[in-house]
């Protein structure tokens, strides 16, 4: 039981799916019954009225239909309702309903039953009001200081108050400077509204100065407004409090002070009459409503402030005295009296939960239950003791951070991509020059085990592919049950697709209220980019793939793009893409392999994507377990090198145009304010050439637009293109060296780390990122390397040479034998488990060598001559180095090196000396002979 807990006295639910704000609760005596007993009145925006009397037989029980005393469905949404001294005539209270358009006065009568139904309550329009403008919200109070009545104050969306005297209409007046209506209350103290602008500030208008002020319907008319023999409209005191306002409240519980109560954003404000704060309180939460009440002890004000945490706290002045929790977030709070019970907190949620609660405790009357005394049987509960070792044991078997995904889900959703294409295809604004687009169906099914509340499908394919439809909004799915769309693929921009793969995603809340979600991928067929054509035999760039099993005939592997009339004689295929490139696929008919030839690079990674995969399906339907593709060639950096060249190229002019543009704007703007001051001017002076000027700038910016809008559209277009390459190069390297499913992954964190590319995050300083930290770690060379620290900060280069040098000795250090792993240990486990002919080479050869431009990058030994150093100290220990594994002899061959040397750089300092030149020589010598001992031995 918490001691913090709103106890509930009284709680029903109104209504199914109405809804209700700030002015749809009231608490009075509406029916005039005598008895101080407060009526709950509560209007929606469904236009229902309900009028209850909550009288519960003991503290918590569930509403009754007794307590409900009338419940009328009115024909307009109910804004607010209010109950005051509103017909003439009589002292009698009336209830006041704002809609849209329209103010109705009724009064809430009750006829004493003579059965057991109790007593029946009705309600009767005694007068209504037609609105000109849509209402807001309203206010009441003895407006001029009248007594015995209520006058009503109504602002409408448009900025005028309409004041009302009962059952005539008395004026309207517009506020000053406003933009969108706040909440507004009547100060009967100083006879003024106070309200908050959309300026934040708190403005208070005297009610005389309105009454005497030009009237609203003059407004419209500048000569009658200026003719007019009213007075401007001025406010009175005004307060910047640098929030929007969510409620405003003006009490006085005495007779001598009188606080206005400002609630706003994140703050509480407590005003004197005349503007001047008297206290406020920072909120550390999203306050949502709040209500003044009389206090126990003189001189102070409490206050209920709820939040969007379903918090309700309790404030004398600032001071924070009470704080519970509610079940729900309140859009609306009041203090009433029931059956002698004072101060009962009544709230109102905006989905229609209407409670009465108080605060405090309850004594709890629980007492523990005796213990059963019977004997324990050791041998049970030794069993169940096993038995729950046995499963603790199976539980934490797995080492896994993450939990273990459900055998069976609350929600599965399934894909299923037609095996053929459309008939009519059903692409839509497409962009591709062929002919005709195809589309191919795909059928996603959401079956549900329980209560999906809200589930929202969303279907994903990565540009330049589209679907006809990619959002899906369902109604809440029953328990065991199912819904069913279908939807369509096509090729939308004119270029090939980097991957035919799609995915499917559906988000929904469990009747608990915690979100989950469910997705599924899908694989699109490759003949929804490409058909069949006569293969080619020139081609710019080729690629071979070995197998270890013979060759397997075009018409099993592809059915649907070769002629089953051909036969097993088909031995070379054609894809025609619909973006115009040509790719081709030959078997040899005497080897392993097969050959995929293209003019571009990027389109020979569908092709070869698809050959690989269509073979491991084939030789695993035949129970083949030792199939395995492999790749013996060269990796073609070069031409993908070119790629990156271009797409950082499309990347800078992006940059440039958006310069450009900015400062053609600027120069826009400049010349903009210079014709309107020449405009302005009553003196008229000639514009020489401002116009022409601004024309021609117009059109520089209107060319610039277009030209930025162009290179955009080549910079999607060469992300595509380099990302099919990247996929490419991932696969040949992971042939290439064998990788693991594991490695593989890495290898495509590292290359492939953005969906989309941006001018802010670019993918070539982010992949330089992920290569530079492979080297750093499971690549490295030595600790020195792992020391060294990365950048924190990403940024556009200056150029690509040094990315695609990091990819050249990424590649190298592979080829030597280097394995990639997240671990940082696996430098130091490498280096003891690879050969002396795998070592890795340093990154100065690496500069030194020199790639012939449009051949391949060929990664060779590490026994490549280098460029020799200018300093001859550098000689000699690469001399040393080369033939540390020599005999003693080297030893010789060094110190005497090391001697002439030394010999040669004291030479002019020796003929100045005083001492004998030749003795000073055989003494350096001797020196230099001394260290060189055992340095060779150290090497050695």
């Amino acid at each position: 039981m918490s001691l913090f807990k709103a106890r509930d006295w009284w709680s029903t639910i109104l209504g199914e799916k109405e809804e209700f704000d700030q002015g749809c609760l009231c608490v009075a005596d509406v029916d005039n019954s005598g008895s101080g007993q407060d009526k709950v009145i509560v209007g929606s925006y469904k236009g229902y009225l309900r009028i209850f009397n909550p009288h519960p037989v003991k503290p918590g029980d569930e509403a009754q239909p007794e307590d409900l005393l009338l419940e009328v469905q009115l024909r307009e949404p109910i804004l607010q309702v209010e109950v005051g001294k509103f017909v003439s005539g009589t002292d009698g209270l009336h209830l006041a309903v704002l809609h849209c358009r329209k103010l109705c006065v009724y009064a809430v009568s009750g006829t004493q039953g003579n059965v057991e139904h109790g007593n029946q309550y009705q309600i009767k329009l005694m007068y209504e009001h037609n609105l000109q403008r849509t209402a807001c919200n309203m206010t009441y109070g003895p407006f001029g200081g009248v007594k015995g009545r209520d006058l009503i104050c109504i602002q409408s969306m448009d900025g005028m108050l309409m004041l009302f005297e009962q059952e005539s209409y008395a004026f309207g007046r517009f506020l000053p400077g406003f933009l969108l209506p706040g909440p507004l209350a009547y100060s009967s103290r100083t006879d003024s509204f106070i309200t908050v602008s959309s300026c934040q500030q708190v403005e208070s208008y005297k009610y005389q100065v309105l009454a005497f002020a030009t009237d609203a319907e003059e407004r419209q008319d500048a000569e009658q407004r200026k003719l007019s023999s009213g007075k401007r409209l001025v406010v009175d005191w005004v307060l910047n409090i640098g929030e929007q306002a969510r409620d405003i409240c003006v009490v006085s519980f005495n007779q001598g002070v009188s606080s206005v109560f400002v609630l706003g954003e994140r703050n509480f404000f407590c005003l004197k009459d005349n503007g001047q704060i008297r206290f406020m309180k920072k909120l550390d939460y999203s306050p949502s409503c709040f209500i003044p009440y009389c206090s126990v002890q003189e001189g102070t004000i409490n206050t209920l402030i709820a939040n969007h945490s379903k918090m309700l706290n309790i404030y004398q002045d600032v001071t924070l005295k009470w704080a519970t929790q509610l079940p729900c977030i309140p859009v609306s709070v009041k203090v009433a009296n029931f059956q002698d019970l004072q101060g009962v907190i009544v709230t109102l949620s905006d989905d229609g939960h209407l409670q009465c609660s108080y605060l405090g405790t309850d004594p709890s009357l629980f007492q523990a239950p005796k213990v059963d005394s019977r004997e324990i049987n050791y041998e049970e509960m030794s069993a169940e003791m096993k038995e729950l070792q046995k499963i603790i044991r199976e539980a934490t078997k797995t080492q896994d951070i993450l939990p273990e995904s459900e055998k069976q889900r609350d929600v599965t959703i399934t894909a299923e991509v037609s095996p053929d294409l459309d008939e009519e295809s059903q692409a839509i604004d497409s962009e591709v020059k062929a002919g005709a687009v195809p589309s191919v169906t795909v059928k996603v099914t959401i079956q549900s085990r329980v209560t999906a509340q809200k589930p929202n499908l969303a279907v994903c394919v990565q540009a330049p592919l589209a679907v006809t439809c990619d959002q899906f909004v369902f109604d809440d799915l029953e328990p065991d049950s199912s819904e069913t769309v279908v939807l369509s693929v096509f090729l939308k921009e004119n270029c090939s697709p980097p991957e035919l793969e799609g995915t499917c995603m559906v988000s929904y809340n469990i009747p608990t209220g915690i979100p989950r979600v469910s997705q599924c991928n899908f694989s699109l067929p490759l003949k929804l980019v490409c058909f069949a054509a006569q293969p080619s035999k020139a081609a710019n760039h080729k690629l071979t793939i070995d197998t270890n099993k013979p060759p397997v005939s075009f018409v099993t592997i592809f059915p649907d793009f070769v002629d089953p009339s051909e036969g097993d004689q088909a031995n070379a295929l054609g894809f025609q893409f619909l973006s115009g490139s040509k790719t081709t696929l030959l078997a040899s008919k005497t080897s392993q392999r097969y050959r995929i030839q293209s003019d571009h690079l990027e389109d020979l990674w569908l092709v070869t994507k698809e050959l690989v995969h269509r073979l491991k399906e084939h030789f695993k339907k035949q129970n083949c377990k030792d199939f395995a593709c492999t790749f013996s060639g060269s990796i073609p950096l070069q031409e993908y090198f070119e790629l990156i060249d271009r797409h950082f190229e499309l990347r800078l002019n992006a940059e440039k145009y958006q310069e450009l543009l900015s400062e053609r704007a600027v120069q826009f703007r400049a010349i903009e304010r210079r014709l309107l001051t020449r405009f302005k001017d009553k003196t008229p002076a000639p514009l020489q050439h401002l116009d022409t000027l601004l024309e021609g700038t117009f059109r520089e910016v209107i060319a610039l637009a277009d030209a930025a809008e162009e290179n955009q559209a080549n910079m999607f277009q060469a992300f595509a293109k380099l990302k099919s390459a990247t996929h490419l190069v991932i696969m040949l390297i992971s042939l290439w060296q064998k990788l693991s499913t594991d490695q593989t992954a890495i290898l495509e964190a590292t290359l492939l780390p953005l969906a989309e590319d941006t001018q802010e995050l670019g993918w070539e300083e982010t992949v330089d990122a992920g290569v530079s930290y492979l080297l750093r770690t499971c690549l490295s060379k030595s600790s020195k390397e792992q020391a060294l620290t990365l950048s924190s900060q990403l940024s556009m280069p200056k150029d690509t040479s040094r990315l695609k040098k990091n990819i050249t000795l990424f590649c190298d250090r592979l080829a030597k034998g280097g394995r990639l792993s997240l671990s940082t240990d696996s430098a130091t486990q490498q280096a003891a488990v690879m050969p002396g002919g795998c070592a890795t080479i340093p990154e100065s050869d690496l500069e030194e060598r020199t790639i012939i431009p449009g051949s391949t990058a060929i990664f060779a030994s590490h026994g490549q001559t280098t460029k020799q150093k200018s300093k001859p100290d550098y000689v000699c220990v690469q001399l040393l180095w080369e033939c540390a594994a020599g005999s003693f002899v080297i030893l010789a061959l060094f110190s005497l090196t090391m001697v002439c040397l030394k010999m040669q750089q004291r030479k002019q300092k020796a003929v100045n000396s005083d001492n004998n030149p030749q003795e000073k020589f055989l003494s350096d010598a001797r020196c230099v002979y001394n260290a060189a001992v055992p340095i060779h031995f150290t090497l050695w």
